[in-house]
C-alpha cells in the first residue's frame, strides 16, 4: 500500500470553497468521492495523522495513490456533482447498498391505452406507478381481489387482452364484475381510464372521500329502497376497510414521511426504510451494506441520494425522518426540496408517535443485520478461502481480487461470440460483463483457440489503450468511463490445454505479461496451467474449484445467451431480407401481424396485402419469394397490382 504522504497536497494548494474530491489508486481508478463545505479542511484531515485515522479511512487513504477536486459555487452543486460521480465511477470504499431481497410493488401501468393493475419487481418504468414496496406478492393479490370489487380495472396480460377482443368474450372477471372488460367495450377508453385513477387515488391513502362517497350512495339506495344496490354498496366498504386494514396506522391522517434507521458494527451497516403515507405504512424495503471509509452521517446522505436520485419529485414525501442528520442537512434539504417541487422537512424525531415510530424501524434495522449475519458469516469465510486457495495452489504473488473468465459460444462455426465475465472480492460484478462478436480470418471460418485468442487480444489491447487514453483525459481534466482498462490478476478460460495455451499467447501480444492464466477443463475438472504437461488437480470439496466453476458456468450462460440472441435474430430475418421493397418497417409490420415467417408463408394475399405498408403488388412478391403454400393463387402484375389472365392454366 502507498504512503499517503507522498501524494499529500500541500495545504496552501487546497480552496477553502466547497466542493468534490476523489481519491485514486496506482492504476488511476477512482476509490473514493466525497464532498465537503471546505475542502481544505476536509482533505487536510485525511493527512494530519494517519495512525489517528479510523483502520477503514486508513485503508482508503493508503490504497490511494491520489487526491483531485473540482471547486463548486454552492453546497447543492456539490451535492449534485458528488451523486453524479458516486454513480459514474461506483467507488470501491463508498458505501454500497443492495436491497437485501427483491421486494414487489403493485404497480399501475397508467402510460397504456387502457392501464393494468399487476404485480413486478426490479426496475421502474417511466408512466408507470408504483405502491409499495410489500413483504410478499400474496398481499398484492389479496389488496387487488379486494379493491377490483370497488375499481373494476383491468388486471390481464395484452395477450389475454386481445384475444378477447378477437373473440368479443371477456375472461372470468369480466363475468363476476371484478373487470369493466373494456376489451369487449363494456367501457371506453376514457372510463377505464378514470377507474384507474381512481384506484391510484386510494393507493396513494386519499382513501376517506371513497368512503364517503361510498356510504352516502348506500344510504341514498336504502332510502330509495333499492336494497340489492345497498347491499353491494355495503360490500363494497367492507371490500376497502379490509384493504386499509392491512396497512397499520401508524401516525395522524394526512402524514406522508419516509423512516430511516440504521444499525451498524465496524464492518457492516444495515437499514430500514418505512413508507408513511395518509398516516398509513405503504412500504417497506431494505439494504445491508459493507461499511468502508464512510462515517455514518455521509452513510445517510448517499443513502438519500440512492434513495431519491434516481426518482422523480413524486417519491419525495414531505417529511424525510433519520437517524442522524448528515453534515450539510440544509443542502441536501434544499435538494430533496427541488425533487419534490416543495419544501421538504429533513430531520430527527425527537419524541411522540414519530419517534416512537423510529425505533420501530431501528428494531427491524438490528433484527436485519442480525439475520445478514447469520446467513452471511459462512459466505464471507468461504469467498476469503476460495481466493486464499487459488493464491496458494497457482503461486501468485497476492489474492486474485479481481478474476475474469472468457467463453466462445458457436455452432459448426457459425455466429460466433465470446464473453467475459467479472468477479471482484469472489462476487460478480456484472456491470463489467462484455460480450464479443467473433470476426475470424478472411473466410469467416474459425475455431476455439482462434476466437479465443481474437477475443483476448481485443480486450487486452483495448484495456492498453483505454488507460493510455484515461491519463491524457485526467491530465486535462477530462475522463470518460473506462470499460477495460482494469486490469485482473486472474483469466480463467474455459477448455483445456488448447486453449490455455492460445490464451497465454494472446496476452503475451497483447503485452499482459503480468496476468495469470488458467484453464478449467469440463471432463474432469482439471486446472490447465500454460506450459505445464499435466493439471492441477483440485479437492472436490476445494472452494478455489467451486469459484473457478461458478466462473465456468457464468462465462457459459452469458456466452450461450449471447449466441442464441443472434443466432434467433439472424434465423428470423434472413427470410425476409432482400426482398425488393420489404424494408424494416415493412419487416416489422409483417412480423408484428403474423408472430412468425412461416404464418407469413402460410397466409394468403389479402391477409398480405390488408398489413399497414404492404399493397397487393407488395404482397404478390412476398409470397412469390417465400414459395407461399396457398393453392391456385393468381397472378398478380407487381406494377399495377392487377390479376394477370393465365388463358386457363392452373397455377397449382
Amino acid at each position: 500500500m502507498a504512503d499517503p504522504s507522498t501524494y499529500r497536497p500541500r495545504p496552501g494548494e487546497i480552496p477553502t470553497d466547497p466542493g468534490v474530491y476523489r481519491f485514486r489508486d496506482r492504476e488511476g481508478r477512482v476509490i473514493y468521492v466525497g464532498k465537503a463545505k471546505s475542502l481544505r479542511q476536509r482533505l487536510s484531515s485525511y493527512f494530519q495523522d494517519v495512525a489517528a485515522l479510523h483502520p477503514r479511512t486508513q485503508t482508503m487513504v493508503r490504497t490511494g495513490a491520489s487526491v483531485e477536486w473540482t471547486v463548486v459555487g454552492t453546497e447543492v452543486e456539490a451535492l449534485q456533482l458528488e451523486y453524479s460521480w458516486i454513480k459514474e465511477f461506483d467507488p470501491r470504499f463508498n458505501v454500497k447498498y443492495r436491497d437485501d431481497k427483491s421486494y414487489p410493488y403493485l404497480a399501475v401501468t397508467m402510460a397504456d391505452e387502457y392501464p393494468r393493475a399487476l404485480v413486478v419487481r426490479g426496475a421502474k418504468k417511466k408512466g408507470t406507478r408504483y405502491f409499495g414496496p410489500y413483504a410478499h406478492a400474496w398481499a398484492i393479490r389479496e389488496t387487488l381481489d379486494l379493491a377490483m370489487r370497488v375499481f373494476p380495472m383491468r388486471t390481464c396480460s395484452s395477450g389475454v387482452f386481445r384475444r378477447a377482443e378477437q373473440v368479443g368474450r371477456p375472461c372470468l372477471l369480466g363475468y363476476i364484475d371484478k373487470c369493466s372488460a373494456p376489451c369487449v367495450g363494456r367501457v371506453d377508453a376514457a372510463r377505464h381510464r378514470e377507474i384507474a385513477e381512481d384506484f391510484c387515488d386510494f393507493m396513494a391513502g386519499n382513501s376517506g372521500r371513497f368512503m364517503s362517497r361510498l356510504t352516502r350512495e348506500m344510504k341514498a339506495a336504502a332510502a330509495e329502497l333499492d336494497f340489492e344496490r345497498a347491499a353491494r354498496l355495503r360490500d363494497d366498504i367492507g371490500a376497502l376497510e379490509r384493504v386499509l386494514e392491512k396497512s397499520a396506522v401508524v401516525l395522524p391522517d394526512a402524514t406522508d414521511a419516509d423512516v430511516f434507521a440504521l444499525a451498524e458494527d465496524e464492518l457492516e451497516v444495515a437499514v430500514q426504510l418505512f413508507h408513511v403515507r395518509g398516516g398509513r405504512v405503504r412500504g417497506q424495503r431494505g439494504w445491508v451494506a459493507e461499511r468502508d471509509a464512510e462515517t455514518t452521517p455521509e452513510v445517510v446522505e448517499h443513502l438519500l441520494q440512492q434513495v431519491y436520485g434516481g426518482e422523480s419529485g413524486e417519491g419525495v414525501p414531505r417529511e424525510v425522518l433519520v437517524p442522524v442528520l448528515p453534515d450539510d442537512d440544509e443542502a441536501l434539504a434544499a435538494w430533496l426540496a427541488g425533487l419534490r417541487g416543495s419544501r421538504v422537512d429533513l430531520r430527527v424525531p425527537q419524541r411522540g408517535d414519530k419517534r416512537t415510530l423510529m425505533e420501530t424501524v431501528a428494531r427491524n434495522a438490528s433484527q436485519s443485520l442480525a439475520r445478514h449475519k447469520v446467513t452471511r458469516a459462512g459466505d464471507l469465510t468461504t469467498r476469503s478461502q476460495a481466493l486464499q486457495q487459488l493464491q496458494e495452489v497457482l503461486d501468485l504473488e497476492d489474492a486474485p481480487l479481481r478474476i475474469e473468465c472468457y467463453d466462445i459460444s458457436h455452432v459448426q462455426g457459425t455466429q460466433v461470440v465470446g464473453s467475459m465475465v467479472v468477479f471482484e472480492d469472489g462476487l460478480p460484478r456484472k456491470s463489467e460483463y462484455r460480450r464479443f462478436i467473433v470476426r475470424g480470418d478472411e473466410t469467416g471460418a474459425t475455431d476455439d483457440t482462434a476466437a479465443m485468442h481474437e477475443v483476448l487480444t481485443r480486450r487486452f489491447r483495448r484495456g492498453r489503450k483505454e488507460a493510455e487514453e484515461r491519463e491524457a483525459e485526467v491530465a486535462e481534466g477530462r475522463e470518460r468511463p473506462a470499460r477495460f482498462a482494469y486490469t485482473p490478476n486472474l483469466v480463467v478460460v474455459d477448455g483445456g490445454l488448447p486453449q490455455v495455451n492460445a490464451a497465454a499467447r494472446a496476452l503475451e501480444d497483447a503485452g499482459a505479461v503480468d496476468v495469470a492464466v488458467v484453464g478449467l477443463a469440463k471432463r474432469l475438472e482439471e486446472v490447465w496451467v500454460p506450459g505445464e504437461e499435466y493439471p492441477v488437480i483440485l479437492p472436490r470439496t476445494s472452494e478455489g474449484l467451486y469459484l473457478l466453476q461458478r466462473l465456468r458456468d457464468e462465462a457459459h450462460r452469458f456466452a450461450i445467451t449471447f449466441h442464441r440472441q443472434r443466432r434467433s435474430k439472424a434465423m428470423t430475418q434472413s427470410a425476409l431480407d432482400g426482398i425488393a421493397g420489404l424494408g424494416e418497417k415493412r419487416r416489422q409490420a409483417l412480423l408484428k401481424r403474423f408472430g412468425s415467417v412461416k404464418k407469413i408463408r402460410a397466409a394468403t394475399l389479402e391477409e398480405l396485402a390488408d398489413v399497414p405498408g404492404i399493397g397487393p403488388a407488395l404482397a404478390a412478391v412476398v409470397a412469390a419469394e417465400l414459395g407461399s403454400t396457398e393453392q391456385d393463387m393468381p397472378a398478380i402484375d407487381p406494377m399495377t397490382g392487377e390479376v394477370v389472365e393465365q388463358d386457363g392454366a392452373s397455377s397449382g
